[in-house]
């Protein structure tokens, strides 16, 4: 690099900082890297607000407020190709319309230093994929496995593949349960291994598969985890890419104990409550993968683009085989962000204490995206200040009635505290201190107050 784009770099980062600080936007580390990411790739950042006019001339668009049906048009027609939006309050389902138009590029979980889900999207994946790719030299190891039952034909394309690709990998047969059925506590005690045995980002490719190009996308991508989703929806783990993180391994090792816990649900499910738990607890960077990397054998020769083909049907019906088992979440899926009914963000205090507080926000849809936020910064700025002697704080954001039963459910079930609160109300500086002071699990404490 040389001194002008260093120069150049150092202004876009200053610029960024000024819009941030400008706005009253909280980032985390995780998220404030990969933002400095889009903005030194595309260009300047802007803030767009929710009825001001589109911006047709920046590189990233920071958008703090939902915008209406109208605007979200008019703001998706104003969008450059090489452009991205990012959404800093992705966890408020406000946002959802806006998202539906765009592509999801990845999302960011929360931390205690940012505690918001960040969202970021755009056009198409030629915004942020690197023109012919990184250099062959990047680091990357491709890993799968097969049941040794049914010996190793079925492994030549994508051996031959890789070889021809001078590509790195570790394919090796295992012992399974099912004869020719991997269950997905097999396939992830596989790449646990591979985790440990091998030092390189891995990128595990269903047996069955070939590549028509080499897949260099995840890794240029610099994340965590990397995976497509079958309909914006539906998570599948048959291109799976894993950076060397404390964050990708703590979402393999959550994929694991709950798939050795659940051995007879389909791996996507569990793909996806782990991804949910990870997410909450960690900022995970998760990249969202093109179709290209998820391609069924019956589109080659379309014109959609292919880097990684697998021998399935078009309509994918083998991902999930209950086509009504994830439907709770669909919603929330497609928009990258954790249903009302998981935990949005779980903080953990200093105290040595296994009591858990679970906070459900109601009226998440009827409330101002600026005030949900404040909240939720309160909320957990509140505990981080003073935990009331509770080890872990649970937080939900609830739209509907059907969310806040499931989460009161669920928290009662882990003999929780529970409280429950909307946006607008003010948290008294001693609320988990108080609320501690009576160990009655299960019962409820409801935040009363008119809207202001």
């Amino acid at each position: 690099m040389t001194s002008a784009d260093m120069t150049q770099a150092e202004g876009l980062r200053d610029n960024l900082d000024q819009l941030l600080s400008s706005n009253g936007i909280r980032l985390g580390a995780a998220q404030r890297r990969r933002l400095v990411w889009l903005v030194e790739r595309l260009g300047n950042a802007t803030c767009h607000q929710g009825a001001s006019d589109p911006v047709r001339d920046s590189g990233v668009v920071v958008v703090v407020e939902p915008p209406s049906g109208p605007a979200a048009e008019m703001l998706y027609r104003s969008l450059r190709a090489n452009s991205a939006v990012v959404i800093p309050f992705g966890e408020n389902p406000a946002f959802d319309f806006l998202k539906s138009k765009l592509t999801d590029f990845g999302t960011i979980g929360p931390s205690l230093d940012g505690p918001h889900e960040m969202w970021w999207g755009g056009l198409n994946w030629r915004a942020i994929a690197l023109d012919g790719g990184p250099p062959n030299d990047t680091p990357l190891r491709v890993v799968s496995c097969y049941p040794r039952a049914c010996g190793d034909d079925q492994v030549r394309w994508l051996r031959d593949k890789l070889a021809e690709f001078e590509i790195a990998s570790d394919i090796a047969p295992i012992e399974t349960a099912d004869g020719g059925h991997i269950r997905a506590s097999e396939k992830t005690a596989f790449m646990l291994r591979m985790w440990h045995e091998h030092r390189e980002p891995l990128l595990f490719i269903e047996a069955n598969a070939t590549l028509t190009e080499p897949p260099r996308l995840p890794s240029s991508l610099d994340c965590d985890v990397a995976l497509h989703k079958w309909n914006r929806w539906e998570m599948s783990a048959r291109t799976l890419f894993l950076g060397r993180s404390p964050a990708a391994e703590a979402l393999l090792q959550t994929w694991h104990h709950i798939a050795s816990a659940y051995p007879q649900v389909w791996e996507g499910y569990l793909l996806d409550q782990a991804w949910s738990l990870t997410s909450s607890q960690m900022p995970l960077d998760t990249v969202w993968l093109p179709r290209s990397y998820h391609v069924p054998a019956e589109d080659v020769g379309t014109p959609r683009h292919t880097t990684v083909v697998h021998n399935l049907p078009a309509d994918n019906s083998d991902l999930g085989p209950d086509a009504e088992f994830g439907m709770a979440m669909r919603t929330a899926r497609r928009a990258s962000r954790s249903g009302g009914r998981d935990s949005m963000i779980v903080v953990k205090s200093e105290a040595m204490a296994s009591d858990v507080v679970t906070v459900i926000m109601r009226d998440i849809a009827t409330s101002d995206a600026r005030e949900v936020a404040a909240s939720i910064e309160a909320l957990t700025g509140a505990f981080a200040a003073d935990c009331g002697g509770f080890g872990r704080l649970e937080l939900s954001l609830c739209s509907w009635q059907d969310d806040i039963r499931a989460a009161k459910s669920a928290a009662r079930s882990a003999n929780n505290r529970i409280i429950e609160i909307a946006p607008w109300q003010t948290l008294p500086a001693d609320l988990f201190r108080t609320v501690g002071q009576s160990r009655n699990s299960g019962s409820v404490v409801v935040m009363t107050g008119q809207r202001g």
